[in-house]
């Protein structure tokens, strides 16, 4: 099936071509942070395949501003990999919660911050090969320190990066969270296009 057409963005009229119809859907595993389903799925060439894949409600991530350009960064331990990384507060959505009212929940437990303005950077899909998961990206600014509020299984340690330096780590390769990533990239391409708050800054 090569493609040698000039590539578009969007090409409907051919995307047919490539649809999977699902035959059956299994439920594999339901755990407090996994639900993966194995589904019998017919190919476009009539053959049948099996699809193991992860069901997810969604999550948010911030990238919360100070006025000095600095941004709330946590230090969190993943097992996986056993060690620490250097990531952007996120959290999951909880059913039928709208995205923004997440976004602010997960910014005040991870850093004890509340902020006065937000805006909604975009989103994007972290594991299309594996998950339906979509990461909704927020920038905030006009930020008050309250009482933090960490579930009684996470721990995390507070650290603050300037803006634009944290999107040069990435370009660089030192942050390879991918959600830190993706979510960096996103608000600092918004923040140019629409300036909200002035910040000190070096164009990275």
């Amino acid at each position: 099936m090569e493609d040698t057409k000039m590539w578009t963005w969007d090409d409907d009229r051919r995307d047919h071509e490539l649809e999977e119809k699902v035959l059956q859907q299994e439920e594999i595993y339901q755990g407090k942070l996994l639900h993966v389903v194995k589904e019998t799925a017919l190919m476009p060439n009539g053959s049948e395949s099996t699809r193991e894949w992860i069901v997810h409600p969604g999550a948010c991530a911030i990238i919360a501003v100070h006025p000095d350009g600095l941004i709330e960064m946590v230090r969190q331990y993943r097992i996986p990999f056993r060690k620490t990384f250097l990531e952007v507060p996120a959290g999951k959505i909880d059913a039928g919660e709208d995205p923004r009212v997440t976004a602010k929940r997960e910014l005040k437990e991870e850093t004890g911050y509340t902020a006065e303005s937000w805006g909604y950077c975009g989103s994007f899909h972290p594991g299309i090969g594996y998950s339906d998961e979509v990461i909704h990206v927020y920038c905030a600014w006009g930020l008050t320190h309250h009482e933090q509020s960490l579930d009684g299984d996470e721990f995390l340690l507070h650290a603050k990066a300037p803006f634009h330096e944290a999107v040069q780590a990435v370009r660089v390769g030192y942050l390879t969270d991918a959600k830190t990533m993706s979510s960096l990239t996103l608000a600092w391409q918004w923040w140019q296009k629409h300036e909200p708050f002035t910040i000190p800054h070096i164009d990275p």
